[in-house]
């Protein structure tokens, strides 16, 4: 499995802390890889890290064959953050209009990712009306308009009812099936099981890396958040 991006020995610190402690982790194409852990682990950050938008205080983060955050990668990665990223005040449409013409794509695929997302019909309604899984919806569609190869997404179903949720990771399915190299993180251990790949996070570091299969039959135990208590136990203190 090659990877497409690769972290090494990534060290981050904010304020005056050391939130990410000498990160290793590969996440490879065609592949969805979830990145769980409770609150404050220190996901966000590193999915910051990826798409070049943190200041690290030493190792290498290397997406696509080249530095994190280098331009040629603009066209290549999609990033949908946890707060929503789109114009309350505009419609749907005008939103993605407005995203699109930035990332140099027309109206038909503006229409496209529509479809992808179950907005289609939504075009004229002004997004600030839109529920939360909605706005959630017009987020990923976003990051979505530039068919990317890589896609970060931030908790993008903290908040959302179940049937949301499903067809969200529906979706991130979809599209790593496609080719897509899909990192999602969530602090809820039950979406463990809709991914491919699991890095989990405690304290900055990473806890443990593997299928979800393997991190089961590792601990002996049969659910994701029973083992995630198991690998902490094994561990001891966090630094």
């Amino acid at each position: 499995m090659s990877s497409t991006i690769s972290i090494r020995g990534l060290t981050v610190i904010r304020g005056d802390r050391e939130v990410l402690h000498g990160i290793d982790a590969d996440i490879a194409a065609g592949f969805v890889t979830g990145l769980l852990g409770p609150s404050g682990s220190g996901k966000t950050t590193l999915m910051r890290a990826v798409v070049g938008a943190q200041i690290v205080k030493s190792g290498l983060v290397e997406v696509l064959g080249l530095a994190a955050g280098a331009p040629e990668l603009r066209s290549r990665v999609g990033y949908q953050t946890q707060s929503p990223s789109v114009y309350p005040d505009i419609t749907v449409g005008e939103n993605l209009a407005y995203f699109g013409a930035i990332l140099g794509v027309g109206r038909e695929r503006v229409a496209e990712t529509l479809d992808v997302v179950g907005l289609r019909g939504r075009e004229g309604q002004l997004a600030g009306t839109l529920s939360g899984g909605e706005i959630a919806r017009l987020s990923l569609a976003a990051a979505l308009l530039n068919r990317p190869e890589i896609l970060v997404l931030d908790e993008p179903t903290v908040g959302l009812d179940p049937v949301l949720r499903r067809d969200l990771w529906t979706t991130f399915r979809g599209l790593a099936e496609a080719g897509a190299a899909v990192l999602v993180s969530s602090h809820v251990m039950d979406e463990a099981d809709r991914c491919d790949r699991l890095l989990l996070l405690r304290e900055g570091s990473v806890l443990a890396a593997g299928t979800p299969g393997s991190l089961r039959a590792a601990t002996g135990t049969s659910d994701l958040g029973a083992a995630f208590l198991a690998l902490v136990d094994d561990a001891g203190e966090p630094r």
